[in-house]
């Protein structure tokens, strides 16, 4: 018997598929309900569900566990619409604790209460993965309630649980640590340290304090990003690595894809690089793997730099001259400070930066600019002492 559809409201089909006939003689018949655009996706998705109930790979939602809609909400969403390192990252997240946690549950049988249970359980000391002692961070938290409810989500959407059981539980609060930056003297320092240093670590650093770029950003500039008569470099994609490969693709928002003003010094030192990267190039020669793309920053064959190598040159190149350790990122930081620090409106540093919302940039950056905001205050004490000036005149 082949599979009948259903239309059961806007967007919604039922499939019905015959699986022949229990131990009774009682006809066996598969449901599902799913969401489709029209009919023509419905009749696709019905054949699809018809070769799993054949195969015997078709699971009731009432029995399906948590840890086999997981690999459903792999295959039909989150390889799709998921980057492949935010993907790797909800992966890495699901192993080490989500799905020892919920999956043998049965899905329907997931409620509010074990969602509580699994978030008090992640404060928990011997949680961290990374050696270090002490609890996970706030922001961890925060990230396994939201790749859950993503999770828990689809399986509303395709109606697989009618409520979603975290519907009503309340995000995880997330600590906002305070952010270890440069100040200018600091910033100077490492300004005059970076002359001592093969070209290419150079100019990558000196981009990043003074552009803000993220380090994913830095690795996926191409030449033809950077206008040098302009003095403007263009942040439109960037370099990520996932399961031992490199994968190119847009910044993380459609904000992020931004045309940014370089410093006029800096401009001439770009043009010096440009000559130097052109030779080594030329060396090369048909060893050069960099194929289409011309970053800035490769390794001695034209190959994207591993986003690691970068972390680990910085780490060496911090310890060497003696500078106070702050991580890579935030060189992003101390660029936006600096800019704060001079009197930079705040919706221009959004801008620089790639913030899909300048609330984002005032919740990073709020007490800078409250700081800001008390020198800006001490211009007009002028006022105040000239009128004092004449009152005692009078």
């Amino acid at each position: 018997m082949p599979v009948s559809i259903e239309k059961r409201g806007k967007d919604s089909y039922r499939f019905v598929v015959s699986a022949g006939f229990d131990s009774s003689g009682k006809r066996i018949r598969k449901t599902k309900t799913v969401k489709a655009s029209n009919m023509r996706e419905a009749k696709k998705l019905a054949a699809q569900f018809e070769v799993e109930v054949y195969s015997g790979e078709y699971i009731s939602p009432e029995k399906m566990l948590f840890k086999a809609f997981v690999e459903e909400w792999k295959n039909k969403y989150a390889e799709e619409h998921l980057s492949p390192n935010t993907l790797a990252t909800y992966v890495l997240h699901l192993k080490n604790r989500i799905i020892p946690f919920f999956g043998e549950v049965k899905l329907e049988k997931i409620k509010p209460l074990h969602i509580l249970d699994f978030l008090k359980s992640l404060e928990e000391e011997g949680l961290r993965k990374d050696g270090k002692k002490g609890t996970l961070s706030t922001s961890t938290i925060e990230y396994n309630h939201r790749i859950l409810k993503n999770i828990l989500n689809r399986a509303v959407e395709w109606q697989l649980i009618k409520k979603n059981p975290m519907e009503n539980i309340k995000k995880p609060k997330r600590i906002q640590k305070e952010t270890s930056i440069y100040d200018s003297t600091e910033a100077e320092l490492l300004m005059n340290c970076l002359q001592k240093e093969e070209i290419m670590w150079n100019i990558m650093i000196k981009i990043a304090i003074t552009t803000g770029l993220r380090r994913g950003e830095l690795l996926g500039l191409e030449w033809k990003h950077v206008n040098l008569e302009k003095g403007i470099l263009q942040v439109k994609q960037a370099v990520t690595y996932v399961n031992k490969k490199h994968i190119i693709r847009e910044p993380k928002t459609k904000n992020s894809i931004r045309t940014v003003t370089l410093p006029e010094a800096l401009i001439d030192e770009l043009r010096k690089y440009k000559s130097t990267w052109n030779k080594k190039r030329l060396k090369a020669s048909d060893l050069w793997e960099g194929g289409e793309y011309q970053f800035l920053f490769t390794s001695w064959n034209g190959k994207p730099l591993h986003p690691s190598s970068v972390t680990t040159w910085w780490r060496r190149f911090v310890y060497r001259h003696k500078l106070r350790y702050i991580r890579f990122h935030d060189l992003r930081h101390t660029s936006a400070t600096l800019l704060i620090n001079s009197g930079v409106h705040a919706k221009i540093i959004s801008s620089r930066l790639g913030h899909a919302d300048i609330r984002t940039t005032m919740n990073i950056y709020g007490h800078a600019l409250q700081e800001a905001d008390k020198e800006a205050t001490k211009h007009f004490n002028k006022l105040f002492s000239n009128n004092k000036t004449r009152d005692l005149e009078a």
